[in-house]
């Protein structure tokens, strides 16, 4: 039996609930870090006297680091392991925000946020890649949107600074606050083994063994009891020795190992598998999915201060109405942790994306306090609950050996949207008045959740209850 066999067996374990809730501690940092930039754009921009135009080059620059850490991460996680990377990112994470708040004009500002967002644009995707490897076949699609539901609390303690010390200490405050707790988490990285499927891949058994025979003794289910009946193919009256297990489970292993790559793939070749016969649709469906998701939330994300500005309320106001709706990213992330292993994916994806157009709607067109909680609660709701599913749904539809290249590709083309997002609002307001553009605003980011809704539901893959595919020659339909 593969290692990848064993770990699909499993039930949860003390390691998996490490690697979870490490995971989800450096999510919520750097989450801490990303929620600020929103109040340092409305901050930043009365303290600088930004236009808008330089301040979407605020919101951009970061996102052009998140596009070439994405790319070079998830190559790099093919290649030399996907703790390894999660821990330089981070590293490269936190100095990045220690120096935004150390920055002395605009253009270092840009230069330091680009930084930063080659550390985060890195994590992500593969974090949550390494979760994913990790977790069994029932539970992987929880563990994943657990482990994003974490961004929700990161977004909370954000507005929580932006409503609490920015008024008082200024926006520098902001990035040192984010600096500090992703060093902490760097450290708790080193808690983590590295990915057993991973390892199984390179050829590296006895290591992915030790991993996973850890798990299982912690869970009750020893290898040499619960793999010599499968090996054996059916039960017998007299159970096997144990040396006799010991020697298939051994073989078992042998015999996967050399239909799996032991050397990295150059970069090229891991890109053409992505546009194979095999996984063109998975790659399609993906990237419409990440660059709509990422244009539709930074559309509104990085900017809900300003936009409440412009309506009239106070940058304070402005600050509580965003951490009030920032509450509401909870029940999101947990009712899609719980649909998810429950109905599947494409279903909560389609569900999902399609709350959120709702919702953008609502919000372009309230006209009073109330309306404008409301329909900002639903919009965060139903918006990152999307990111969840997002990221539960990217590592399952490569193979182990491009898995990495998949999600970061991914993840990088959908940074896309998300650079083309801050710019649009000014240019929008530019043309149609302040009020005018408002809605229109959320008109067209209503229509880019519709479509990718639309892409998903008719041609995405279904996942739920199918192993991991390991090797490159798996069909996935």
């Amino acid at each position: 039996m593969s290692i990848s066999e064993r770990l699909d067996r499993l039930p949860g374990t003390p390691l998996l609930r490490k690697v979870v809730l490490i995971s989800g501690l450096g999510l919520m940092f750097d989450a801490m870090d990303q929620g600020m930039v929103s109040g340092v754009i409305a901050s930043i921009g009365l303290d600088w006297k930004l236009d808008s135009l330089q301040l979407s080059f605020l919101g951009s620059s970061g996102v052009l680091g998140m596009m070439l850490g994405a790319i070079i991460s998830g190559l790099a996680a093919d290649r030399w392991g996907r703790r390894t990377v999660v821990l330089v990112t981070l590293l490269v994470f936190s100095v990045g925000s220690a120096l935004c708040g150390m920055a002395s004009n605009f253009e270092l500002l840009l230069l330091f946020r680009f930084l930063t967002g080659v550390g985060l644009g890195g994590e992500l995707p593969v974090v949550t890649t390494m979760v994913s490897e990790f977790s069994s076949l029932k539970n992987r699609g929880r563990n994943v949107v657990l482990v994003e539901s974490f961004w929700a609390w990161g977004w909370i303690l954000a507005a929580l600074v932006a409503y609490l010390a920015i008024p008082l200490y200024g926006w520098r405050v902001a990035f040192f606050i984010g600096a500090v707790p992703a060093l902490f988490a760097a450290a708790l990285r080193f808690l983590i083994p590295e990915s057993p499927r991973f390892l199984e891949q390179k050829g590296r058994l006895k290591e992915a063994e030790a991993i996973v025979s850890t798990m299982e003794r912690s869970a009750g289910t020893a290898l040499p009891a619960e793999s010599g009946q499968l090996l054996a193919g059916e039960a017998a009256e007299e159970p096997p020795s144990e040396t006799l297990l010991q020697e298939k489970a051994s073989q078992a292993l042998k015999q996967e190992a050399p239909s799996r790559p032991h050397k990295g793939q150059s970069s090229l070749r891991a890109f053409a598998n992505l546009w194979s016969r095999e996984y063109r649709r998975s790659t399609v469906v993906l990237w419409v999915l990440w660059f709509g998701v990422n244009l539709g939330y930074y559309g509104f994300v990085l900017w809900t201060p300003s936009f409440l500005v412009a309506q009239g309320y106070e940058l304070v106001r402005s600050f509580e109405f965003t951490l009030i709706m920032c509450l509401a990213q909870v029940p999101g992330y947990m009712s899609a942790a719980f649909l998810i292993e429950k109905i599947g994916r494409k279903p909560v994806l389609t569900i999902f994306l399609l709350g959120t157009a709702a919702s953008a709607w609502f919000f372009g067109h309230a006209s009073s306090i109330e309306f404008v909680l409301l329909a900002g609660c639903l919009l965060y709701f139903f918006a990152l609950g999307t990111w969840g599913c997002v990221y539960s749904y990217t590592p399952e539809l490569y193979p182990t050996g491009i898995r990495g290249a998949g999600a970061g590709a991914a993840s990088a083309f959908g940074r896309v949207g998300a650079f083309i997002a801050p710019m649009l609002v000014p240019v929008v307001y530019a043309f149609f008045g302040t009020e005018n553009g408002f809605q229109l605003v959320f008109i067209v980011l209503t229509v880019v959740f519709v479509v990718v809704g639309a892409v998903v539901g008719i041609l995405g893959i279904e996942t739920k209850g199918k192993e991991l595919p390991t090797t490159e020659q798996e069909n996935r339909g």
